[in-house]
Protein backbone atom coordinates (compact mmCIF):
# COMPACT_ATOMS: atom_id res chain seq x y z
CA UNK A 1 0.00 0.00 0.00
CA UNK A 2 1.39 3.40 -0.98
CA UNK A 3 1.63 6.04 1.69
CA UNK A 4 1.58 9.79 1.14
CA UNK A 5 5.34 9.68 1.58
CA UNK A 6 5.75 7.18 -1.26
CA UNK A 7 3.52 9.23 -3.58
CA UNK A 8 5.55 12.33 -2.80
CA UNK A 9 8.81 10.53 -3.61
CA UNK A 10 7.46 9.79 -7.08
CA UNK A 11 6.81 13.47 -7.81
CA UNK A 12 9.57 15.16 -9.78
CA UNK A 13 10.61 18.79 -9.54
CA UNK A 14 12.84 20.42 -12.16
CA UNK A 15 15.21 23.12 -10.96
CA UNK A 16 16.62 25.38 -13.69
CA UNK A 17 19.39 27.36 -11.99
CA UNK A 18 22.89 28.37 -13.09
CA UNK A 19 24.24 29.05 -9.57
CA UNK A 20 25.46 25.69 -8.20
CA UNK A 21 25.05 26.77 -4.56
CA UNK A 22 21.45 27.89 -5.07
CA UNK A 23 20.74 24.73 -7.07
CA UNK A 24 22.08 22.54 -4.25
CA UNK A 25 20.17 24.48 -1.58
CA UNK A 26 16.87 24.33 -3.44
CA UNK A 27 17.40 20.65 -4.31
CA UNK A 28 18.03 19.82 -0.65
CA UNK A 29 14.89 21.67 0.47
CA UNK A 30 12.76 19.95 -2.17
CA UNK A 31 14.23 16.52 -1.37
CA UNK A 32 13.27 17.07 2.28
CA UNK A 33 9.71 17.61 1.05
CA UNK A 34 9.80 14.29 -0.80
CA UNK A 35 10.47 15.39 -4.39
CA UNK A 36 12.72 13.62 -6.85
CA UNK A 37 15.05 16.24 -8.31
CA UNK A 38 15.90 16.94 -11.92
CA UNK A 39 18.32 19.81 -12.52
CA UNK A 40 19.43 21.95 -15.41
CA UNK A 41 22.19 24.56 -15.44
CA UNK A 42 20.70 26.83 -18.11
CA UNK A 43 17.48 27.64 -19.91
CA UNK A 44 18.12 25.52 -23.01
CA UNK A 45 18.89 22.42 -20.95
CA UNK A 46 15.90 23.18 -18.74
CA UNK A 47 13.48 23.28 -21.66
CA UNK A 48 14.86 19.97 -22.96
CA UNK A 49 14.54 18.30 -19.54
CA UNK A 50 11.03 19.69 -19.00
CA UNK A 51 9.90 18.12 -22.30
CA UNK A 52 11.68 14.81 -21.63
CA UNK A 53 10.88 14.38 -17.90
CA UNK A 54 7.52 16.20 -17.56
CA UNK A 55 7.99 17.13 -13.88
CA UNK A 56 5.03 18.12 -11.72
CA UNK A 57 6.69 21.44 -10.83
CA UNK A 58 9.45 23.68 -12.24
CA UNK A 59 11.61 26.18 -10.36
CA UNK A 60 13.07 28.72 -12.76
CA UNK A 61 15.91 31.17 -12.30
CA UNK A 62 15.55 34.26 -14.47
CA UNK A 63 19.05 35.64 -14.89
CA UNK A 64 21.01 32.95 -16.72
CA UNK A 65 23.48 33.20 -19.59
CA UNK A 66 22.25 32.25 -23.05
CA UNK A 67 18.56 31.53 -22.76
CA UNK A 68 17.20 33.36 -19.72
CA UNK A 69 14.32 32.14 -17.59
CA UNK A 70 11.67 34.21 -19.37
CA UNK A 71 12.56 32.74 -22.76
CA UNK A 72 12.79 29.22 -21.29
CA UNK A 73 9.33 29.70 -19.73
CA UNK A 74 7.85 30.83 -23.06
CA UNK A 75 9.31 27.73 -24.76
CA UNK A 76 7.93 25.42 -22.06
CA UNK A 77 4.52 27.08 -22.36
CA UNK A 78 4.54 26.75 -26.17
CA UNK A 79 4.89 22.94 -26.00
CA UNK A 80 1.55 21.10 -25.61
CA UNK A 81 3.22 18.44 -23.42
CA UNK A 82 4.57 20.94 -20.88
CA UNK A 83 2.31 23.98 -21.16
CA UNK A 84 0.40 23.31 -17.93
CA UNK A 85 3.33 22.45 -15.62
CA UNK A 86 3.41 25.02 -12.80
CA UNK A 87 6.50 27.24 -13.01
CA UNK A 88 7.68 29.13 -9.94
CA UNK A 89 10.40 31.72 -10.44
CA UNK A 90 13.14 31.77 -7.81
CA UNK A 91 14.89 35.08 -8.45
CA UNK A 92 16.96 37.85 -6.90
CA UNK A 93 14.94 40.35 -8.95
CA UNK A 94 12.48 42.18 -6.74
CA UNK A 95 11.18 45.20 -8.65
CA UNK A 96 7.49 44.97 -9.53
CA UNK A 97 8.26 45.38 -13.24
CA UNK A 98 10.74 42.46 -13.15
CA UNK A 99 8.31 40.19 -11.32
CA UNK A 100 5.44 41.21 -13.60
CA UNK A 101 7.56 40.34 -16.66
CA UNK A 102 8.07 36.84 -15.24
CA UNK A 103 4.32 36.34 -14.90
CA UNK A 104 3.76 37.81 -18.38
CA UNK A 105 6.26 35.26 -19.77
CA UNK A 106 4.09 32.47 -18.33
CA UNK A 107 5.37 31.81 -14.81
CA UNK A 108 2.66 30.96 -12.30
CA UNK A 109 4.26 32.65 -9.30
CA UNK A 110 7.59 33.73 -7.84
CA UNK A 111 9.81 33.64 -4.76
CA UNK A 112 12.36 36.39 -4.18
CA UNK A 113 15.76 35.12 -3.04
CA UNK A 114 16.59 34.61 -0.27
CA UNK A 115 13.42 32.84 0.84
CA UNK A 116 12.61 30.61 3.78
CA UNK A 117 11.61 26.96 3.80
CA UNK A 118 8.17 28.07 5.01
CA UNK A 119 7.76 30.44 2.04
CA UNK A 120 8.89 27.70 -0.35
CA UNK A 121 6.46 25.19 1.13
CA UNK A 122 3.65 27.74 0.94
CA UNK A 123 4.21 28.30 -2.77
CA UNK A 124 4.47 24.58 -3.50
CA UNK A 125 1.20 23.87 -1.70
CA UNK A 126 -0.55 26.30 -4.04
CA UNK A 127 0.18 23.91 -6.92
CA UNK A 128 0.64 20.46 -5.36
CA UNK A 129 -1.92 18.84 -3.03
CA UNK A 130 -0.72 19.38 0.56
CA UNK A 131 -1.16 15.67 1.36
CA UNK A 132 1.67 14.93 -1.12
CA UNK A 133 4.17 17.39 0.36
CA UNK A 134 5.81 16.85 3.74
CA UNK A 135 8.84 18.19 5.55
CA UNK A 136 11.22 15.69 7.10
Amino acid sequence: MKTAMNRARIMKALIIEDNPYMLDLLALQLELMGFGIISANNGKEGVEKAIKEKPCLIFMDIMMPGMDGREATRKIRSNPETQYIPIIVATALFRDSDLRSCVEAGCNDYLVKPFTMKQLLGKIKEFIPPSNVTIH
